[in-house]
This record gives C-alpha cells, sequence and structure tokens, in this order.
C-alpha cells in the first residue's frame, strides 16, 4: 500500500477504528510510534501520521506533516461505457483507475441488458483501495447516463470504439470521450446516429469483449 485511506485525515488526531484500524494494527501489526501515510481522497494532500495509542477497538494517531501530492496522468480520459454485467466491472475497474482514466460514465445502451444496475458505491470502495495501492490521489469519477442520445448531448467531440478504417492510435491524441460498446456493440439505430469523422477501431479483425476493448483502448490513449 503506497498510502491508506481515512475520510477523516488531516487533523492534528486521528482516530482509527474499525476496517482501518483492523487493517493496520490487526493485519499489518504497526505498533507504537510507527509512522503512516494518509490520504483523503479529498484534497490533494497526503498526511504522514505517529501512532501514539492503541486499545483493542481504536488506535489515535498524531499528525506530523502533510504535502501537496498530486499522482494522477495528465492526459484526461472519460469514457462512456455501455452497462455491462456489474460484475465484470468490479473486477476491471481497477485497471482502469491504475491506467489513469479521469471519468467514466455508465450507459443504457440499446443492447444493454436492462436489469443490470450499478453500484455507484460499491465500486468508488473498489476504486479507494486501487488508488491507496498504486499511489493516485483520487479515484475515477463515476456517473450514470439514461441512453447513448443524452450522453452525445452532455458532452462534446464524442469519438466511438467500433469497426473503422481510422485506427484509434491516429486519433489518441485528439480523443477525450470515447463510448465503449456492450456485448453486442452497437444497435444500427445508435450507429446512424454517429458522426462518422468520430468513429475509430483497432487494428484488429478480431471482436473483443467489451472489458478487452475498454482497457486496450485507454492503454493506447493514455499510456
Amino acid at each position: 500500500m503506497q498510502f491508506t485511506y481515512d475520510e477523516f485525515c488531516g487533523s492534528d488526531i486521528l482516530e482509527i477504528k474499525d476496517e482501518v484500524y483492523n487493517y493496520l494494527i490487526k493485519a499489518r501489526r504497526h505498533k507504537i510510534d510507527d509512522e503512516i501515510y494518509f490520504r483523503n481522497l479529498k484534497d490533494e494532500n497526503i498526511y504522514l501520521y505517529k501512532l501514539s495509542f492503541i486499545d483493542k477497538k481504536k488506535a489515535l494517531l498524531n499528525l506530523l506533516s502533510k504535502e501537496e501530492k498530486i499522482l494522477v496522468n495528465e492526459k484526461k480520459l472519460h469514457i462512456g461505457w455501455c452497462i455491462i454485467d456489474p460484475k465484470t466491472v468490479e473486477k476491471y475497474i481497477t485497471s482502469l483507475n491504475e491506467i489513469g482514466v479521469d471519468k467514466i460514465t455508465f450507459i443504457y445502451s440499446d443492447f444493454s441488458q436492462k436489469n443490470f444496475k450499478i453500484n455507484i458505491d460499491k465500486l468508488q470502495k473498489i476504486l479507494i483501495n486501487s488508488s491507496c495501492q498504486c499511489g493516485r490521489s483520487n479515484i475515477i469519477k463515476l456517473e450514470i447516463s439514461k441512453n447513448l442520445e443524452q450522453f452525445v448531448k452532455e458532452n462534446e467531440n464524442v469519438y466511438f470504439l467500433d469497426f473503422s478504417n481510422t485506427s484509434i492510435t491516429d486519433k489518441k491524441d485528439e480523443i477525450k470521450t470515447l463510448v465503449i460498446g456492450c456485448e453486442g456493440g452497437f444497435s444500427q439505430k445508435e450507429r446512424e446516429k454517429f458522426n462518422k469523422d468520430f468513429v475509430v477501431g483497432f487494428d484488429s479483425n478480431l471482436i473483443l469483449r467489451s472489458e478487452t476493448a475498454v482497457i486496450s483502448a485507454c492503454s493506447k490513449i493514455i499510456l
């Protein structure tokens, strides 16, 4: 772990209990006078605390220093991800956080199964743990859009990943917002509304799963 997350860190005295206590004291076996880095992921600061008190259910730490330390990618990428099985999203979203995706909007497209429900709170917890491991000073912003038409209206210069003779590699410096289809891709009705100049594809004839496509596309654009 690069740091420990606690929403209340930043105060002169920090009290930890429950999950954070169990992790630091019982699992990591920190002791009095150990120094531990924390972030609250609300500001850009990293806080250094010294452990001063431990009992059976809680511990207290004293603030030693704070430093503004921004660790994010310079390239800002917004992904419109047409909704797939939430379990698959939960499995792969940590990779997108590590790659440095700035924002994901989950879109109910024509081929999305409407019974799939995205649990934003659960995903945020997964992302917090991911940032603790990779050192990122924030997490991916998450939103939900009711359909593709609404998403396009609310965002400028939206690119679409689909079958295309225009390689995503050739457009990577221009792409700020990219839509990834769900299983089955996009419907004909949706494709008819695409700006043909904003459709990009991979240099491959193979059909990718949605999760493979989103990780591949983000890697090509950001890394």
